[in-house]
């Protein structure tokens, strides 16, 4: 990364350096965080405090020294994550924009594997980044996408109830008083309210069933002014709409009424992105419904109504997901499908954050330094974002821009 920058990049690098070194005010944090972030962007493959410290000194004498710098940055010393974040968001934002408006809002989670058990927040634990349970920390996260590019812009540790509630492994931790246990849901909504404190610019929320699912997040997101799409369990039960504004008597689960009306023909096929060797289609189910959650003696009539889209995908059985959607009604079927598939690019930012810029690297144990960690990599991807943005046309970056009239029957 750092060969690779020419003289307008490396002015904007020192620029964003100095802002964010504004904000952590004292001379050594300055230092350290410049020396830490460079580590990060570098090409060394482990990007944790020793290492970055050892590749840092020409001096091998002083390495320890350095090191010890390092983790105190990191692991002790107090400064803003929230302030650092929403420089580096702004940054991103600022080159992104330029390129093309703000569409989504994206929640996802992500796991990061460790061998031990003194790690803050590790547990034997369901991560979607193994596909099965497994002994690691899960982080939150929530990004902000453009129909170009997408940046992570906040994070947060899941604490299971294990260490929230333990007193020792919290002291041990230095888990703040204030952070108490939460569900993912929970954490997810806390980043929500945060960004539109921040005044960033709105999108879509987008996140999986394992949050979507939960009414009270669905409600929680439409009391921030916020519209979703959101994935569902397939239990999830609704009224169908039927007209203008009755609603039909039977209440089924989303994948009953999904048997129930592929049978009648319901389905449609429908490509919503040109892949590298084939188009990405599948057949969806598109109906507006009111939603049958905790509170069934609500009556209908006093409930959201919202758009259900059902995929099922070619060669398979059954349908894959299931969505409920709070977007305007007046909104394009093309357009609400192109929507939901935007929530693949998280994926690809977890890559390239633990793949190019260690993301899961951080090997100390304790709650501030996992989220200094955390602050100083989503600063160094914003920057390549920004970057990413300017030197190479929309269509070099994503293919979307090209995709917004292939979602079609």
């Amino acid at each position: 990364m750092q060969k690779a920058l020419d003289a307008e990049s490396t002015a904007r690098l020192q620029q964003f350096f100095g802002l964010i070194g504004d904000e952590l005010d004292l001379p050594g944090r300055r230092e350290s965080f410049a020396v830490y972030a460079m580590g990060i962007l570098g090409d060394g493959e482990r990007k944790s405090a020793e290492p970055i410290a050892a590749r840092s000194c020409a001096d091998p004498a002083k390495v320890d020294a350095a090191h010890q710098r390092l983790l105190h940055f990191i692991s002790t010393s107090k400064w803003s994550d929230e302030n650092v974040r929403l420089l580096a968001a702004a940054h991103a934002l600022d080159a992104m924009r330029e390129q093309s408006p703000v569409q989504t809002w994206i929640v996802d989670d992500t796991g990061f594997l460790k061998q031990g058990k003194h790690s803050v927040g590790v547990h034997r634990q369901y991560t979607g980044s193994a596909g099965k349970v497994a002994n690691c920390q899960v982080g939150v996260s929530l990004s902000i996408g453009t129909e170009i590019d997408h940046v992570p812009i906040d994070f947060q540790l899941y604490l299971p109830e294990r260490w929230a509630n333990d007193e020792k492994l919290r002291k041990q931790a230095h888990i703040p008083k204030k952070t108490v246990f939460k569900t993912k849901p929970e954490l997810a909504l806390g980043m929500l309210k945060r960004a539109v404190k921040q005044r960033l610019p709105r999108g879509v929320v987008l996140a999986d069933a394992g949050y979507g699912s939960s009414a009270a997040f669905r409600d929680g997101v439409r009391k921030l002014k916020l519209d979703y799409a959101v994935g569902v369990d397939p239990k999830t039960t609704v009224w169908c709409v039927e007209g203008r504004s009755t609603h039909s008597a039977e209440r089924l689960s989303v994948r009953d009424l999904a048997t129930k009306l592929e049978a009648e023909g319901g389905f449609r096929h429908y490509t919503w992105r040109q892949g590298t060797n084939d188009d990405l289609s599948a057949r969806f189910l598109i109906r507006r419904v009111v939603p049958a959650f905790e509170d069934a003696s609500r009556p209908p009539g006093e409930r959201e109504q919202l758009w259900l889209v059902v995929e099922w995908r070619d060669g398979e059985l059954e349908p894959a997901n299931y969505f409920l959607s709070s977007m305007a009604a007046r909104t394009s079927h093309k357009k609400l499908i192109s929507t939901l598939m935007q929530r693949w690019r998280t994926e690809r930012a977890y890559q390239d954050l633990k793949g190019e810029l260690g993301l899961d690297h951080f090997e100390g144990r304790s709650f501030p330094g996992w989220h200094h960690h955390i602050s100083v990599v989503l600063c160094c991807y914003a920057f390549v974002v920004a970057e990413r943005v300017r030197r190479f046309p929309p269509s070099a970056i994503w293919s979307d821009q090209d995709d917004k009239d292939t979602v079609a029957a």
